[in-house]
């Protein structure tokens, strides 16, 4: 249990309700921003001394999920957000400690026989694992890349400021981030002993201030973006569907990006097919 941690969302979740939210009374001005401790504790039906000491990390036992789910209810948590609670609290099935970063051949077989869609693979700490042709001729060319530069949270956060360059020139960078940063926060909650993951939010914290005041929201997993669009400089601007498929074995995600067939943009794709085949043909 991360003592420290959990307390530490119990009351951020806590700061952003108000009475009204939960059918209290309002009452007079409050000094603190919203529920008091001991509205949670009548809410969740726990002591108000057990709540405290959850909130300062100073449990000496683990909540039961019973206590969880009464908190959870009181707080209005999301399905991602009680997730994230039992993982604080210790309760949620345990990781082996480290990402999986090997990517199953069945996988990497699918992305070879999708030509007319964008795929890439990605880890639980937005590390590009594997992607095929057509993801590499919108994106970008993986194969010549380090891991870190490979990274979509550091691409993001720390990558050049010029205006088309961080992010492929997405429509949606903005969300992105906040995406990148929800994600995370659930990824360092499963896997605290993984020095990849915790190197990369250590240098993004310090690195970016963007990234340090999202992080200290303690938000958790944004809506799923449905469309995407991209900016490239050979074929222009790209509006495609974008599918994140859940890899829940290997904690991954398949991304795909396709547009509808005879549309501008998935002549665009098949443009940039044919770009990137002779592309490599020449450098063969």
């Amino acid at each position: 249990m991360d003592k420290q941690e959990l307390g530490a969302f119990l009351r951020s979740r806590r700061e952003r309700l108000q009475p009204q939210d939960v059918g209290l009374p309002s009452g007079p001005r409050r000094r603190t921003p919203g529920l008091r401790r001991e509205e949670v504790a009548v809410l969740a039906h726990i002591s108000t001394e057990y709540y405290v000491r959850l909130e300062q990390g100073r449990a000496a036992s683990r909540p039961s999920g019973e206590v969880l789910a009464g908190i959870a209810g009181a707080l209005r948590l999301t399905d991602a957000e009680s997730d994230h609670l039992h993982t604080l609290a210790g309760t949620a099935p345990a990781k082996t400690g480290l990402l999986q970063r090997e990517v199953r051949p069945s996988i990497l077989a699918l992305l070879e026989r999708l030509p007319q869609t964008a795929g890439i693979v990605v880890s639980a700490a937005f590390e590009v694992l594997a992607w095929n042709d057509l993801a590499a001729a919108l994106m970008e060319d993986f194969a010549v890349l380090t891991p870190d530069q490979r990274n979509l949270a550091r691409k993001a956060f720390l990558g050049p400021s010029r205006p088309a360059a961080p992010m492929y020139g997405i429509s949606d960078a903005a969300e992105f981030r906040r995406h990148v940063v929800m994600q995370l926060r659930s990824t360092v909650a499963r896997y605290p002993t993984d020095p990849t993951v915790t190197g990369l939010v250590a240098d993004l914290r310090d690195g970016s201030p963007d990234f340090a005041r999202l992080w200290e929201h303690r938000d958790v997993r944004s809506a799923p973006v449905l469309t995407k669009t991209f900016r490239h400089p050979a074929v222009g601007e790209v509006r495609v569907d974008c599918d994140a498929l859940a890899l829940p074995d290997s904690d991954q995600h398949l991304v795909l990006y396709s547009a509808p067939i005879g549309s501008p943009s998935a002549d665009a794709l098949a443009l940039l097919n044919i770009l990137g085949s002779e592309a490599r043909s020449s450098a063969r």
